[in-house]
């Protein structure tokens, strides 16, 4: 039986929370464009890009602290190792899993670099659920896993037969720990919401910005902190964007809905992720998806599908399990 049955400490509804990650998971599918957009218009680099991101979401978020009114108090002051696990965990997860995708965008293009990596998150979250958690996914869940890694296979290997000019190995190398690091935040925020709460998410995701943007500033510096550009209006506008819908708003509603819904199930609902960059990255950037790409993307959301059918049915099993005995 899995220990998933027990109640998130969070008060959102599930239904809410859904809606948090599809509108979070849409608008992190603009994040990659904007940024091959800047990479195409300037010199700007994806580790500089990564800290300009977390300190324009960490200035939003500030003032989005100071103009919230009446917070409600906690029921019992957060311990403070918990809290500690709780900033330096997101902090250091976040940072690593938006500045290798940047890396792998840059390197293997929008549409394979957002593929690898929310496609190897579901695997990563499913294991890492699995193994830490002890949420098991049933026969249904090790065959989408399975499917999702031989979706993988045939993105990379294909690629490659393909002359690497679509998928290039650093690129796929990158987008792999890019998904490490939101497995890692994924798993970590959904063990806080069954443990008695995952913190207040606006303060969470405010810290973890600041905290990328101190580990970020040293490399961005040797990298080059400022852009060099025939088109500055274009490139700060671009960067504007990046720091307030796919950052300052999508990341505190992620961590809201993600602190509820089961860690596997968040997993799913962020293809919307890859698919929107896919699109986005074949009509407006005109980039060339060759025939393994595509097999090998449709293979792995297929598969992860499957995933979130299995989540479905479990949760169903759950409710039922759960109305029998309330009724007994």
């Amino acid at each position: 039986m899995s220990n998933t049955s027990v109640t998130p400490a969070s008060t959102l509804s599930t239904g809410r929370s859904l809606t948090y990650l599809i509108v979070a998971g849409i608008a992190w599918g603009t994040a990659g464009a904007a940024a091959s957009l800047v990479f195409r218009a300037s010199d700007l680099g994806p580790l500089a890009l990564s800290f300009w991101r977390c300190v324009g979401g960490l200035v939003l978020l500030l003032g989005a602290v100071a103009l919230r009114r009446g917070p409600k108090a906690p029921a019992a002051p957060e311990p403070l190792r918990r809290r500690l696990v709780r900033i330096l965990g997101t902090g250091i997860g976040l940072t690593v899993f938006q500045s290798a995708y940047f890396a792998a965008v840059q390197a293997t293009g929008l549409a394979v670099g957002t593929v690898v990596t929310l496609g190897g998150g579901p695997v990563l979250i499913a294991a890492g659920a699995r193994l830490l958690m002890g949420e098991r996914i049933g026969a249904g869940g090790a065959i989408a896993v399975a499917g999702a890694l031989a979706g993988l296979g045939v993105l990379v290997l294909g690629g490659l037969g393909d002359g690497g000019a679509e998928v290039r190995p650093l690129g796929v190398l990158l987008a792999v720990l890019s998904a490490a690091g939101y497995a890692a935040i994924t798993l970590l925020t959904r063990w806080l919401g069954r443990t008695g709460g995952g913190g207040d998410a606006l303060a969470t995701t405010t810290w973890a910005f600041a905290i990328g943007a101190v580990g970020l500033l040293p490399m961005a510096a040797v990298e080059g902190l400022v852009p060099h550009t025939d088109d500055p209006a274009r490139v700060l506008g671009l960067l504007a964007y990046v720091a307030a819908v796919p950052t300052a708003l999508a990341y505190a509603l992620y961590f809201a809905g993600a602190a509820v819904v089961r860690a596997a199930t968040v997993s799913v609902i962020m293809l919307l992720e890859p698919v929107s960059a896919a699109a986005i990255a074949v009509t407006l950037l005109g980039e060339r998806l060759t025939a393994a790409t595509v097999a090998g993307t449709l293979l792995l959301l297929t598969a992860v599908t499957g995933l979130a059918l299995t989540e479905a049915r479990t949760a169903a099993g759950r409710r039922k399990g759960e109305a029998v005995a309330v009724t007994s």
